[in-house]
């Protein structure tokens, strides 16, 4: 055998040497033990062998306790349960908007619960609650033996299940030894920590009743429509029963099994003492009586808001290290509740007047409502389901519109006007009302920040922006004549207005005032698609997808109101872009501030000289345009400035108003941009968006919320001040109002004016008139590169005058006689065009009369009402 390596054979020696006592000692114990052992009697023997494994099996349970503690929840995570409280929202003012729940459940106090309950609980569930620490041993034990037996019982007490019930993550719920083990050592802290009344409040707050109501206040008002104050025996213990298993048990879906478990409860209850003997056969026999309703979480008056904001809130408290539904935390937002509330009824009345327009046409079967009808019903499940039975189109048509409960669904999803709503403060971006749609519980769809649709012409603004940016002025003009513009191959889009061309020149200042599509798509030709998509993703229009193709001056791109709305307050301030802000501040529980948060730094998207001209242009579209109705009908004479929108065959209306302190807009459509109010009219902006934001300016500036004096600031330098601008105009409003002989064609200027004086006091002949149409002179230089004509792609829809418009949207073409006959006043001022449609001037027709609505219940800075 070969030696050991030198350095091996000392380690070993030297490991022989110190560990030689120790060896010696434990051979000397071992001895010991087994001559003790030898000197007992067999009685003693078996005696020992018998308590050994109990023994062996407690130190063993002891151990895995001990190495369980860590895994179990701590005395403070303990402490905060009893503690927990939701998050609370408040609004710019004070008001609560919304409390942040882990669940829809609502505290009850055990002195508001009725004494019933907790009976029936404790009789059922843990009749000895009372006297154990929580753990019945006895009750452990008989479990343990009838697991053996192969009959499964629980042995949990009260504060085991609460265990399990606040600690899932924590305990599990797998059927295991290690599970009911944490459950063990939680439930001892638990009672260690807290009283028996704490304990059964907080279980009877917790524990889940299904369809999303925990806790038994909101399992009271779902099953029996009563408060947890007023329960009965009878439904007390029905509420019981179910915690065996809320599932099977369940008494909407399994009301036998419901009633039998009731019934045990009741002999529970008996068998305990709780209830008298006498009374339990005959409540035996009585029904269920359930009086059932889901009972859904309070949507809050903001309820888009919040669901804007959820996400946010979370990921900050996730990366912050606290518990949004649980630590107490208070959000300050941004949202004014009075604003809020002027924005909900604003909504609320104009769509349920729209609605009636809409539903006047779809009555109409024998015409377009009907085949509109016919088309929806085609495209639904139930329809192909019929077809593939074996049905004819007809028959299946005929069956479903026989369908009341079908009409009424399709009716609601495809037929229902929506809008959504949205202010903000442009000088710091704060979000001040958000309406999503009009009823959030039946349409949960964010049409502010979510839906995407054409805003037809208020993105014109943007088109004479970037006019503005290459030197162009409000003054300078251009002929109001038919428009060709090649699209490539031998499409041609022919932009069109409800009005004629005059061949006359038009200022790029009313072009944009009377909303004319020939004028704004002759200024796109000479600016350049780029250009403006630049701008209006330097003003907020951030996330949409702009096709540079010509048509995108009347706004055929799809975007957002956020968007639209953040661009239009960039432009009120100075040109500067700010993003939207939601929250000011986050405080805990006592009040301490956790986080502070302020408007970014603003973005110049634009000279604030050139905005402020574009704003001054604006200003003429609500003094004499298109929303003429904010000064006539809505007595607005606070500083404001606005653009009315409207898409093709009216699927959209918009309308946007600025004022130096609140930049509000609204959207009105429905869901499905194929279907419309089927009235050339009231489909316009003018007057199915204005209307929304007329009422809330209105208000906000009759309650003083916002300042009726503030105006918006026109810069120190460059430009053109008031004064001289009225100086500018001055020979206009002459040449309009001067004697016959002082009058010319055109546009006056004071060299036009002077001359004409001169040739009056020395008898010359006037210079013959210009031409009528003269050829227009290029504003711009040409912007280069130009964008291929073989990328811009052929817009349909009536685009192009020589386009057709797809089978569907035939369908879906508005009628021009389903309007009401009678013709009310007009005060919105001048039709606007649409996206090319070569209409005539609609008539008004009237909408069906809607009760006058109060003033809204608005108060001024300081009160407390809403």
């Amino acid at each position: 055998m070969p030696a050991l390596p030198r350095p091996l054979a000392r380690l070993l020696a030297f490991l022989a040497m110190r560990f030689a006592p120790l060896h010696a000692r434990t051979a000397s114990v071992t001895g010991h033990c087994v001559a003790k052992l030898a000197a007992l009697s067999r009685r003693q023997r078996w005696l020992l062998a018998l308590a050994v494994p109990p023994l062996l099996l407690l130190a063993a349970l002891l151990l895995t306790v001990l190495l369980l503690l860590p895994f179990t929840p701590g005395i403070s995570d303990l402490r905060k349960a009893k503690t927990e409280q939701p998050a609370q929202v408040l609004s710019a003012d004070g008001r609560e908007l919304a409390q942040l729940k882990r669940s829809n459940r609502e505290w009850v106090r055990l002195a508001d619960i009725s004494p019933l309950v907790v009976r029936a609980l404790v009789a059922t569930e843990d009749h000895r609650f009372y006297e154990h620490h929580g753990i019945d041993w006895w009750r452990t034990g008989g479990a343990a033996l009838r697991t053996f037996s192969g009959d499964r019982q629980g042995g949990s007490t009260l504060t085991q299940q609460l265990a399990r019930n606040l600690y899932p993550e924590d305990i599990g719920r797998a059927p295991t030894l290690t599970r009911k083990l944490k459950e063990a050592v939680t439930a001892l802290k638990i009672e260690a920590l807290y009283s028996k009344e704490e304990i059964l409040e907080t279980y009877l707050n917790t524990v889940p009743f299904l369809y999303n109501a925990y806790g038994i206040e909101m399992a009271a008002r779902t099953y029996f429509d009563t408060s947890a104050r007023r329960l009965d025996v009878l439904q007390s213990a029905t509420l019981v029963g179910m915690l065996k298993g809320n599932s099977y048990y369940n008494p909407v879906l399994n009301p036998e099994r419901a009633q039998q478990r009731r019934n045990v409860v009741l002999a529970q209850m008996v068998k305990r003492g709780e209830l008298p003997q006498a009374q339990l056969a005959a409540l035996e026999q009585r029904p269920l009586g359930l009086d059932f309703e889901r009972q859904s979480e309070p949507a809050g008056p903001a309820p888009h808001f919040l669901q804007q904001l959820r996400p946010w809130l979370i990921d900050w408290a996730d990366r912050e290290g606290y518990n949004l539904y649980a630590d107490g935390l208070i959000i300050r937002t941004t949202l004014d509740s009075r604003l809020q509330a002027l924005a909900n009824q604003a909504v609320a009345r104009q769509t349920a007047l729209l609605q009636t327009v809409a539903d006047s046409t779809w009555r109409s079967r024998g015409g377009k409502g009907g085949d509109r009808l016919a088309n929806l019903i085609r495209e639904t499940p139930e329809y192909r389901n019929a077809v593939a039975g074996g049905l004819t189109a007809a028959q299946a048509q005929k069956k479903l519109r026989g369908d009341s409960a079908f009409i009424t669904a399709l009716r609601r999803q495809k037929l229902q006007i929506q809008a959504g709503f949205l202010a903000l403060d442009p000088r710091n971006g704060q979000v001040r009302a958000w309406v999503g749609s009009r009823d959030y519980a039946q349409d949960g769809f964010d049409h502010v920040a979510q839906a995407r649709r054409q805003p037809g012409s208020t993105f014109k603004p943007f088109v004479y922006g970037a006019a503005f940016l290459q030197g162009a002025r409000p003054d300078d003009t251009l002929v109001d004549q038919a428009v060709e513009i090649p699209l490539g191959g031998s499409d041609i889009w022919r932009p069109s207005d409800p009005q004629p061309p005059t061949g006359e020149p038009m200022t790029l200042r009313d072009g944009l005032t009377y909303s004319r599509n020939r004028i704004t798509a002759q200024l796109m030709q000479q600016v350049g698609p780029a250009r403006v998509i630049r701008l209006a993703r330097s003003l907020g229009v951030r996330q949409s997808k702009l096709e540079a193709v010509p048509s995108l001056a009347l706004g055929t791109s799809p975007v957002s109101l956020k968007e639209m709305v953040s661009a239009y307050a960039a432009l009120a301030n100075g040109g500067a872009y700010q993003a939207p802000l939601l929250v000011t501040r986050i405080e805990d529980r006592q009040g301490r501030v956790l986080a502070e948060f302020t408007p970014a730094e603003p973005e110049q998207a634009m000279p604030p000289r050139t905005a402020y001209t574009l704003v001054e242009v604006l200003r003429n579209v609500v003094d004499r345009g298109t929303g003429v109705a904010i000064r006539s009908r809505y007595g607005v004479r606070a500083d404001v400035a606005g653009k009315t929108g409207t898409t093709q065959d009216n699927a959209d209306g918009w309308f946007i108003l600025m004022h130096p302190e609140l930049v509000a807009g609204a959207w009105v459509g429905f869901n499905d941009s194929r279907i419309t109010l089927g009235s050339d009219y009231w489909g316009q902006g003018a007057h199915s968006a204005l209307p929304m934001v007329g009422l809330v300016v209105q208000q906000a500036l009759r309650h003083r919320l916002i300042d009726p004096k503030a105006r918006f600031a026109e810069p120190p330098e460059g430009g053109f001040s008031t004064a001289w601008r009225n100086v500018q105009q001055w020979p206009q409003w002459w040449a309009a109002h001067a004697p016959s002989w002082l009058q010319g064609p055109g546009q006056w200027t004071w060299p036009d004016w002077l001359l004409r004086v001169w040739q009056r006091l020395t008898g010359t002949t006037p210079p013959p008139p210009p031409p009528t149409t003269p050829a227009p002179a290029p504003i711009l230089p040409p912007e280069a590169p130009q964008l291929p004509a073989e990328q811009e792609p052929r817009e349909s829809g009536g685009l192009s005058g020589e386009s057709d418009t797809g089978l569907m949207q035939q369908a879906f073409q508005p009628s021009a006689n389903t309007a009401n006959p009678t013709t009310p006043t007009s005060t919105a001022g001048p039709a606007e065009g649409t996206a090319g449609a070569d209409t005539s001037t609609a008539s008004p027709p009237s909408a069906p009369t809607l009760p006058p609505s109060p003033s809204p219940p608005v108060s001024g800075p300081g009160s407390n009402t809403p």
